[in-house]
């Protein structure tokens, strides 16, 4: 990530970050992990099967730690650019067999008590197979609801934005700053309520450019995501007993940063000094081992080489010694 983001000739956020280490992404069922067992492993501290939502090898249910969480009293949020119930973020409230259970696992985020969640996946709420309208449920369960916009949240209620059919559009598609004004309003949300928090925000469409070997798709999403995660650092400055933990479920694509070359008519190529060019390996996951950046309270527990469940542990560790 940092390569393509120097391409563009601006440091990047991540620049910023002190901590950095690496984590295996292996799940039990496979040495090349998809995004179910990858978050599985960041949310339950288990390595798990391919496609596993929040449950382990057996297929039995295992708390995850923004369940855990919200048993101390921590507020808790989700944010993603596919539907809100995607493999990622469903790994965090979850617990189904397969990752493509989408109504089943919108059913069970309504009755979450996630406080703050945006998104897409409205046809999994209102266009169901079993003619539930599921928009109603979150209104019946005090939620402020909006399907139009990032509207103002309501301190004293949960918030529920479930703003697309599916996914949110890329980047390349226009999407403008979702992602950024989703998390800023998420944390200033939180901080109007005097209480701590956990909060996933994913930046989902740097791994679908990697599946379409679209590099100018990967590129927009890269740099939106250190967009966002420049405004989290600037949030960890001013309030240092806060945590930030930046990686991802896989690597997808192979995707390296290798020279660029010209072509004139007569096919002849001629490498240009001052650009360089995204190559991708496959369309396909990785077995890559990932950055884990880490800031704030707690960030030098995540230094170093380790499997991804590790992570759920390390965060535990941080958090327990906030508690001192």
């Amino acid at each position: 990530m940092l390569g393509l983001l120097l391409w563009r000739g601006t440091p990047p956020n991540f620049s910023r970050f002190t901590h950095i280490g690496l984590h295996k992404t292996s799940d039990k069922s496979s040495k090349i992990t998809d995004s179910a067992a990858g978050a599985t492993a960041f949310s339950t501290g288990q390595k798990t099967y391919k496609r596993a939502i929040g449950v382990s090898v057996d297929s039995i249910p295992q708390e995850t730690i923004l369940e855990q969480l919200q048993k101390e009293g921590y507020q808790t949020g989700l944010i993603s650019l596919t539907s809100i119930t995607h493999a990622t973020p469903a790994s965090f409230y979850a617990h189904v067999t397969d990752r493509d259970m989408h109504e089943e696992i919108a059913a069970q985020l309504v009755t979450a008590k996630v406080d703050f969640f945006a998104g897409g996946g409205k046809k999994f709420f209102n266009q169901r197979a079993d003619g539930k309208d599921l928009f109603q449920s979150l209104v019946e369960e005090n939620y402020y609801l909006d399907t139009v916009q990032l509207s103002n949240p309501v301190v004293d209620r949960p918030n529920a934005y479930v703003l697309a059919e599916d996914g949110i559009p890329s980047k390349t598609e226009g999407r403008g700053d979702f992602l950024k004004d989703a998390t800023k309003m998420a944390l200033d949300y939180f901080d109007q309520k005097k209480r701590p928090f956990f909060l996933m925000v994913e930046g989902s469409y740097i791994d679908w450019g990697g599946h379409a070997e679209d590099a100018e798709m990967m590129v927009a999403e890269v740099l939106d995501f250190d967009k966002t995660l420049g405004t989290v650092l600037d949030y960890v400055k001013e309030h240092p007993n806060t945590l930030l933990v930046v990686t991802a479920d896989h690597e997808t694509g192979g995707v390296s940063i290798g020279k660029y070359y010209e072509v004139d008519e007569a096919g002849n190529k001629k490498e240009v000094n001052d650009k360089v060019a995204v190559y991708f390996n496959s369309n396909q996951h990785s077995g890559e081992l990932i950055p884990v950046f880490a800031e704030g309270k707690g960030a030098e527990y995540f230094q170093g080489i380790y499997e991804n469940n590790e992570i759920y542990h390390k965060l535990f560790q941080a958090i327990n010694q906030n508690k001192k």
